[in-house]
C-alpha cells in the first residue's frame, strides 16, 4: 500500500526560457584521466533542475545517487517543521503557494522531474525515518533509505514506483548505542551499493560508529568494523574527546563520527568518511585497513569529510569529496589522496554552497551535489574535460571563459 506521497508522477515541466544554455561559449578540455598537472574541469548549470510542479518545495536535501540510466535520485526532509510558515501556505490553507514535495524525487540529466514518492505509511507496514538520511540503488534498481533521527534504527527498501519492499531493523530495538548489534542500526547516514558482490555498505553512522555490510538481496548482516578495521568499541568511544589536529594528538582509535559515508570502489576498496575527525579511511571489502588521509584537518564544528564520489572512468582516477563545513568540493587524485584543487564557497548563488552534504557522478562525468539545512537544493556541475589544474580554490564555477581559465572571482580584483 502506498502512502499519500507515493504518487508516481508523470510530469511535463515547462523549461525556463533562455537564449542560451549553460554550456554555450564554454571551453572544453581534451586531456586524459591521470595526466600529470591536469584535473577534471567543471562548470555549474544554473538552470538545473527545472521548476517543480504542484507548488512543491524541497526541504534540506540529505542524499543523492545516480542510477544506471543516469537518472538522479534525491531524498529531502519534507515535514512541515523544515519550512517557514510563509513558505507552505498552501499546506496550511492560507494561500495558493506552496507545499512540501514528496521526499524522494527522480530527475533525468536535463533536470526534468520523472517521479516522486515516499513518506509515512498509511497502513503501518513500515516505519518512515523520523529524519531520513541518504539513499542508494541496488543491483535490482531498488531504492534504500536510511535515517539519523533518534529512533531510526532501521533502513527501508522500495521499488522505484514507491512500492514498499522491506524494512531491516526495528525502531523500538533499543534507546542507546550498540555498535555490535547485528540486527539493528544506530542512525544511518548513508548506504552505498557494491554491484560486484551484491552488497550494501552502510555508514552507521550518527549513534553507532561503524561500517555495516548487508546482503542486498536478503538484508542479512554480513560483517561490520570500526576505525582501522578493529571491532567497534562503544566503551572506548565514550571515553574519547574530540580530536584536535592543532594539539598534535594522534587520530582517534575509534571513528569520531558521524560515520558519514562508506563508498566502495571498482577495485575493491571502501572509502569511509569519518566526518568528526576530518578523515577518510580506506579499507578492503572485508574491512582490512589500508590507509587514511586527512582533509582540512583543523576543521572543527561539523568536520570536513561529508561524502564522496568517484570519477566515472574505469580506474576511478579521481575522488570528489564534499566538505559541508568549509562549503566546497575537493578534487582528489585517488592514487595518492592528494587534493589537486577545489571548487565552491559559501553562498546562495549557483556554484556556491550552504552545507554541501551529498555528492555523486553520472556516466558522463557530471557531478551532482545536494545541500542540507537552509541550502535545500540540488546542483549540477557539468564536466568539461581534463585540463590544467587551476587555482587551488576555484570558487564558484560559473559558466564562461573567465571561470574556465582561472576564476577571476577569487583573484581579489
Amino acid at each position: 500500500m502506498k502512502s499519500k506521497f507515493q504518487l508516481l508522477v508523470g510530469i511535463t515541466v515547462v523549461a525556463l526560457v533562455s537564449g542560451c544554455t549553460a554550456s554555450d561559449a564554454t571551453t572544453s578540455f581534451t586531456g586524459d584521466y591521470g595526466d600529470e598537472g591536469m584535473a577534471p574541469r567543471f562548470e555549474v548549470n544554473p538552470l538545473f533542475p527545472k521548476p517543480l510542479p504542484n507548488h512543491w518545495l524541497v526541504g534540506p536535501m540529505i542524499g543523492v545517487t545516480v542510477d544506471a540510466r543516469d537518472h538522479i535520485w534525491v531524498v529531502h526532509r519534507n515535514t512541515e517543521d523544515q519550512f517557514m510558515a510563509q513558505e507552505i501556505g498552501l499546506t496550511q490553507g492560507v494561500s495558493e503557494c506552496c507545499q512540501p514535495g514528496p521526499p524522494v524525487l527522480e530527475f533525468d540529466q536535463e533536470g526534468n522531474l520523472i517521479s516522486a514518492f515516499g513518506g509515512p505509511s498509511e497502513t503501518g507496514e513500515y516505519d518512515w525515518p523520523t529524519s531520513n538520511h541518504g539513499l542508494a540503488i541496488d543491483n535490482m534498481g531498488n531504492i534504500w533509505i536510511g535515517g539519523n533521527g533518534g529512533t531510526d534504527k532501521h533502513v527501508l527498501q522500495f521499488a522505484t514506483d514507491g512500492t514498499f519492499l522491506s524494512q531491516i531493523g526495528d525502531p523500538e530495538a533499543r534507546s542507546g548505542r550498540d555498535s555490535n548489534d547485528m540486527m539493528n542500526f544506530g542512525q544511518v547516514a548513508k548506504l552505498s551499493n557494491h554491484a560486484a558482490t551484491n552488497e550494501l555498505f552502510v555508514a552507521d553512522g550518527y549513534q553507532n560508529k561503524r561500517v555495516v555490510v548487508l546482503d542486498a538481496t536478503t538484508g542479512e548482516f554480513k560483517r561490520t568494523w570500526g576505525a582501522y578495521g578493529n571491532p567497534p568499541d562503544d566503551e572506548e568511544f565514550s571515553s574519547m574527546t574530540r580530536w584536535n589536529n592543532a594539539n598534535g594528538t594522534p587520530p582517534p582509535p575509534q571513528f569520531q563520527g558521524p560515520v558519514h559515508c562508506a563508498e566502495p570502489s571498482l577495485d575493491g576498496l571502501v572509502y569511509v568518511c569519518d566526518r568528526g575527525a576530518d578523515r577518510v579511511q580506506v579499507f578492503t571489502l572485508d574491512g582490512e585497513f589500508v590507509q587514511e588521509a586527512h582533509f582540512a584537518p583543523n576543521t572543527r564544528s561539523q568536520g570536513s569529510t561529508w561524502d564522496l564520489a568517484f570519477s566515472p572512468d574505469a580506474a576511478q582516477t579521481y575522488l570528489y569529496l564534499a566538505d559541508g563545513q568549509n562549503m566546497k568540493v575537493y578534487i582528489v587524485l585517488r592514487e595518492t589522496m592528494e587534493v589537486l584543487t577545489s571548487f565552491g564557497d559559501g553562498g546562495r548563488q549557483p556554484g556556491l554552497f550552504f552545507a554541501v552534504h551529498s555528492i555523486d557522478t553520472d556516466s558522463d562525468g557530471n557531478i551532482y551535489t545536494t545541500e542540507t539545512y537552509e541550502g535545500s537544493r540540488l546542483q549540477k556541475f557539468e564536466y568539461l574535460g581534463i585540463g590544467p589544474i587551476p587555482n587551488a580554490d576555484q570558487g564558484a564555477l560559473w559558466p564562461g571563459e573567465t571561470n574556465t581559465y582561472g576564476n577571476s572571482q577569487n583573484s581579489g580584483m
